[in-house]
């Protein structure tokens, strides 16, 4: 008994093993961020195809995105309790499976469905990701493993444009929007196949619970505030959907509280003291909220109007976004190139790039013409901003995580960046579908990218001034 309730004991890897263990891993946490985004490009085609609204193309994008971001830090905890081998297996076959019913659906509404029951699957996989990388590897292995990490979080979401406009322009056999979910189904299978034979066994711990009451909590703050701005506009945004964003914001004040009696009975809350007190995880975690709000919504809105305000196919769509993407990947992978004193400053300096980069880009997409070589450029440069600031904040923030902390850090991180992307489709895809019903909708993207603009600038301003207090 004594030996069940120690804290796991990193079994570190190396070698040829250590490199199926991160291809295995990654490539799981691949397919789920990428599901984050594929389905941008294609959701013309699935409007056009199912003949959907704005408000249920919004839970076709976020539903996911929602499941996987309020269930993450309960499948942490699963991790550990079950080990992050079988939470992870069982995560990446519920999320195969889901995949292929996606791929099959036959309305809006089982569409919607099965988006959410993908959400749960990649809750249970991703965050057994970070936490096998934290306690499988060690030292400078383990750093250059999580700026990998880093890099294949924020770069599957520009991978998810760029390949959703060739699965769709390609229409393999016929199956047009629908390939999009169908394409990680062999990919999952793979995985399904190599993933008990390569990931490392670690202990479980009887000692750790699931915090059901604050995870009910979190669940229902996250819908009370999401899904009034979601269906809010197409609805005229009747009482009740101001009575249910009061009722999320006093939400969010019930889940601190229960948080603490949980935390006060001996219990493991969701988000424990300890995990939050570790140095500079709390800024992090609400930099990358302010950073992806901005960016996941900046996607979704500018994935719409390339092709219905531009008239682009899906495939010139998705191709528009490999500027972006290749600068954020060179700069992800090559940031620690950059001499240790500089780091702290590059994250503020990123920032400052986007910000900077999308008032470029407003100013440039408001006379409604077409993307030229001077917004190609612009998209490079909001990439390399991106990517000078996100993997340096992932990177920095869990390398002196202690590894019996791993699995609670990584969920509460992880967690920002879904929760960030979720409030970004939701709160500018609403004011989006709404501006561009009553103006040219290249003035509604200027407005967008202006609003964004002024977000991205303050996460900077964070960033610095956490910088300089520190």
């Amino acid at each position: 008994m004594i030996q069940i309730l120690k804290a796991p004991v990193p079994d570190v890897v190396s070698g040829r093993r250590s490199i199926a263990v991160l291809v295995v891993i990654l490539t799981g946490q691949f397919m789920t961020v990428l599901d984050g985004s594929i389905v941008n490009v294609a959701i013309p085609s699935i409007r056009a195809n199912l003949d959907t609204g704005g408000a249920a193309l919004q839970l076709i994008v976020a539903g996911y995105v929602i499941a996987y971001a309020v269930l993450l830090i309960g499948g942490a905890r699963l991790g550990d309790r079950f080990t992050q081998r079988r939470t992870f297996i069982v995560g990446l076959a519920v999320f195969t499976l889901t995949s292929l019913a996606c791929g099959l659906a036959w309305n809006e509404m089982s569409l919607i469905v099965f988006r959410f029951g993908q959400g749960i699957g990649a809750a249970a996989l991703a965050p057994q990701v970070m936490t096998l990388i934290q306690r499988t590897f060690a030292g400078a292995a383990r750093a250059r493993a999580l700026s990998v990490y880093a890099a294949i979080v924020s770069g599957g979401l520009l991978a998810g444009q760029i390949l959703g406009g060739l699965i769709v322009d390609a229409d393999l056999g016929g199956s047009g929007w629908r390939a999009v979910f169908l394409v990680n189904v062999p990919i999952g299978l793979a995985l399904l196949v190599l993933a008990p034979r390569v990931l490392p066994v670690t202990v479980a711990r009887t000692d750790r619970t699931v915090d059901g009451l604050g995870l009910v909590t979190l669940t229902a703050t996250v819908l009370l505030l999401v899904v009034p701005l979601v269906l809010g506009r197409e609805l005229g945004f009747p009482l009740w959907s101001w009575w249910c964003l009061g009722a999320g914001l006093l939400g969010l004040a019930v889940f601190v509280r229960v948080e603490r009696v949980v935390a006060g009975r001996g219990r493991d809350p969701l988000f424990a003291p300890r995990v939050l007190a570790a140095p500079g995880l709390l800024a992090t975690a609400a930099t990358l909220f302010l950073v992806m709000g901005t960016f996941g919504g900046w996607l979704f809105v500018s994935a719409i109007h390339l092709q219905s305000g531009l008239g682009y196919s899906a495939l010139r769509a998705g191709v528009q976004f490999l500027p972006m993407g290749v600068t954020f990947a060179l700069a992800g992978l090559c940031w620690q190139r950059v001499p240790a004193h500089l780091h702290a400053r590059m994250i503020p300096f990123g920032l400052v790039v986007s910000a900077a980069t999308l008032g470029w880009l407003a100013w440039l997409l408001g006379d409604g013409a077409g993307i030229g070589p001077a917004a190609s450029i612009a998209f490079g440069l909001f990439g390399l901003g991106n990517g000078l600031a996100f993997s340096p904040l992932m990177t920095r923030a869990l390398a002196t995580v202690p590894v019996t902390l791993a699995a609670d850090a990584s969920g509460i991180l992880v967690t920002s960046v879904q929760l960030g992307t979720v409030v970004g489709i939701a709160s500018i895809g609403s004011v989006y579908f709404e501006t561009a019903g009553t103006t040219a909708e290249p003035v509604a993207v200027v407005h967008l990218l202006c609003a964004m603009t002024a977000l991205v600038a303050a996460a900077s301003a964070a960033v610095a001034v956490h910088r300089i207090r520190r």
